[in-house]
């Protein structure tokens, strides 16, 4: 008997391909979508995403969404907490499990792990420290599609922003930046996938920088990130694509 199974889905590549591998585990059923949101913007964490746009993947995905609303700055135990009230409804219909996208960060992956035990749920790493080569390579031949929403000035200019994640964006990245963004270099949002009823149609609004206080111990006051907004595109032409173009700073 498969067991009921939570996917926490940031909307981006790593997720995408991790539900890939767990819609096909037979170990697994999942069941629902799980997003932290910044509620005070209405945005996916750390991607910049609006809403909308996370609703159109539910949508195509034929999964229910819940929404885990975080304030604009949650401290450690408040996030923790309202975590743990997200999961609760889930984990009283049955849910056992919990799928992650997580490549190499063994730090986050104890904490998971740690959290989800309290609540008597089992975390799962489909992707767990496979080489980051062969995961896009995988992401790619399967069809999916992602346009990159956020870069880390630290590591990416603002030229990134804004671009499909494809083999020509890879080519492109600077020697040390991680090729999947596992240190955060970059997020991505899903918009075409193999298991998508049909494609999400959007446009390109604005380019935006947004500055956050750095690490303690970074040395740095700040740090700053692009974000590339993504405006939902009228798609009554079912599966019409954006145009892949450079970002701007003024919509399309």
């Amino acid at each position: 008997m498969p067991s009921l199974t939570v996917m926490n889905w940031s909307g981006g590549k790593d997720s995408a391909l991790a539900l890939y591998h767990a819609l096909r585990d037979p170990t697994l059923h999942v069941t629902d979508l799980l997003t932290s949101v910044n509620a005070h913007y209405g945005r996916v964490s750390m991607h910049g995403v609006r809403v909308a746009m996370l609703e159109a993947q539910a949508q195509r995905l034929g999964l229910p969404l819940t929404r885990l609303n975080l304030p604009e700055s949650p401290a450690m135990a408040d996030y923790e907490h309202l975590m743990r009230a997200a999961l609760d409804p889930l984990t009283a219909r049955g849910v056992t499990r919990a799928v992650f996208g997580d490549i190499f960060l063994e730090d986050l992956r104890r904490y998971r792990e740690q959290q989800l035990s309290l609540l008597g749920l089992e975390a799962v790493f489909p992707l767990w420290q496979r080489p980051n080569c062969e995961l896009l390579a995988e992401f790619l031949a399967l069809g999916f599609r992602a346009v990159v929403v956020c870069v880390n000035e630290q590591y990416l200019d603002r030229s990134f922003c804004g671009r499909e994640l494809n083999a020509d964006f890879l080519r492109d990245l600077p020697p040390g930046v991680d090729s999947c963004g596992e240190n955060g270099e970059y997020h991505s949002f899903v918009f075409e996938a193999p298991y998508f009823s049909h494609p999400i149609a959007f446009r390109r609004g604005e380019l935006v920088r947004r500055t956050y206080p750095a690490p303690a111990g970074s040395g740095a006051a700040e740090v700053g990130f692009w974000y590339q907004d993504l405006l939902p595109e009228d798609d009554g032409q079912e599966g019409q694509l954006p145009k892949q173009s450079a970002p701007s700073d003024s919509p399309d």
